[in-house]
């Protein structure tokens, strides 16, 4: 009974809003329930009905009244066309690893660790001390706190052998994430319209820093051992570039790790060539069978602009990163940053600082070495199980990745579509080619999430491939 009267109250109250003015009041509740000869609990269920189908709201002390409908107009933005005029380069869409995507689907796509491989009490306890400091009130300088400077000049100097002179302090610029610092480093060390080598594969951020900075990339091949120097030395002599974008320590996509000789035998070109290598250190945290041997640590004649970054392996809510320059090439690279965000935060210095300055990190870095070859290694055996049409072409020996080879002919578009339909989403390759890929690959991340649904994950990938070649 108390439904059916709910049901002809929200019926009647539907008719009379029909014929009344946008904003009107309802009756009280008191009324309503004279009215209608029913009781305050059956008024109450309709007004809840009314409220839930967005047509009445409440204001308390005030009443109730019915929603102003607004009608929707289609918005014209033509206008922005002739004012905007064509882009000066066309960037790439935003990469698919940084979608957000359903908690219960099985996530290989994604470019960041797991929250449980990050040092969560370290964070927290470093952001409090910082948030109670002098850091969270005041502007650090335009370079960074002096402290980090030295920090990170002093872990590049660890690794720096006899007889090269290791960075100074004065030689860091910290920096709101090493994507801003790519950005910076095309504009002010290559410039508008100028070549700039790259791997290829390489990095998607790269390649997206690059076509904001206008510069013309020239694309360097690049496998398990790094570029041939040789190509590479062809690459700087035909093209005219001054300046070469390239991972030596597991790269992203590939997982790649230069061996010695390439690492030296690369710096020899550029030395000879009077360029730039730009050294991206993502991953310098995420060793698990080698250690990583940065090419930065045997130069010291600026011919290696070194980034480092902190972001993947402390927090993503902690952006810091320190790009390590020495010469005219640092202050050109400051000034475009002083443009851009003037100085980064020092709360977020601060608390970066502490993180990497406790006993517990070091420990925090052992366990998190064994937690990804655990991972790496599931996830290499469910691939080798389960697709088998898939050629892995080495196990990286650090990173966060697994780079695939498919079979030629394969649709990576249909076969990333059919796997997220099935509730397994991946990283098409194509994303981090400069230019046309070289074959169709897909990139999978065993940092991520559930380890435990590697298997079934890749069960799907191989099922989904296998109807896709079919």
């Amino acid at each position: 009974m108390s439904n059916d009267s709910s049901s002809r109250i929200v019926a009647h109250l539907k008719s009379w809003m029909a014929n009344a003015a946008p904003g009107a009041k309802l009756p009280s509740t008191r009324s309503l329930v004279a009215q209608y000869q029913a009781s305050p609990v059956t008024v109450q269920k309709a007004l809840q009905a009314l409220t839930a189908q967005g047509l009445i709201e409440s204001r308390p002390g005030v009443g109730t009244f019915m929603r102003a409908v607004r009608t929707a107009r289609p918005s014209d933005y033509g206008w922005q066309t002739a004012a905007l005029r064509s882009p000066l380069a066309a960037l790439p869409p935003a990469s698919s690893t940084m979608r957000n995507v359903p908690q219960d689907a099985i996530s290989f796509h994604s470019g960041y660790p797991a929250r449980e491989l990050l040092p969560e009490r370290l964070v927290r306890a470093a952001l409090t001390r910082a948030a109670r400091g002098d850091a969270a009130l005041s502007r650090p300088p335009a370079a960074g706190m002096p402290e980090l400077q030295s920090w990170f000049a002093h872990e590049l100097g660890a690794s720096t052998p006899a007889g090269t002179t290791p960075p100074n302090p004065s030689d860091v610029v910290v920096l709101p994430g090493s994507q801003s610092g790519l950005s910076s480093i095309f504009s002010a060390l290559v410039g508008r319209g100028q070549p700039l080598l790259m791997e290829s594969p390489s990095y998607w951020g790269a390649i997206l820093a690059a076509a904001q900075a206008g510069v013309r990339v020239v694309p360097v091949p690049t496998g398990p051992d790094g570029p041939d120097p040789g190509e590479l030395a062809r690459a700087f002599e035909e093209s005219g570039a001054r300046v070469f974008y390239a991972q030596p320590n597991y790269a992203n996509p590939t997982g790649a790790q230069w061996p010695a000789e390439t690492r030296e035998k690369v710096l020899d070109v550029v030395r000879a060539k009077g360029a730039f290598l730009v050294e991206d250190d993502w991953a310098h945290d995420f060793g698990i069978s080698s250690i990583p041997v940065p090419v930065a640590s045997r130069d010291d004649s600026g011919h290696v602009v070194y980034l480092r970054s902190l972001t993947k392996s402390v927090s993503t809510s902690i952006r810091v990163a320190a790009l390590i320059a020495r010469g005219p090439a640092r202050e050109r690279i400051l000034a475009d940053r002083a443009a851009e965000s003037m100085y980064v935060s020092g709360l977020l210095q601060a608390a970066a600082l502490d993180v990497v300055t406790q006993p517990g990190w070091q420990t925090h870095l052992r366990s998190l070495r064994h937690q990804l070859e655990s991972r790496r290694e599931l996830l290499v055996t469910s691939v080798r199980e389960h697709i088998p049409q898939a050629h892995i072409e080495q196990v990286p020996k650090g990173g966060l990745n697994l780079w695939l080879r498919l079979p030629d002919g394969t649709d990576l578009q249909r076969l990333a579509r059919d796997c997220e339909a099935a509730g397994v989403i991946i990283a098409r390759g194509d994303e981090w080619f400069p230019a046309e890929p070289a074959g169709p690959f897909i990139r999978l991340n065993f940092s991520g999430t559930n380890p435990g649904a590697f298997p079934e994950g890749a069960r799907i990938i191989g099922q989904m491939l296998e109807r896709n070649l079919g």
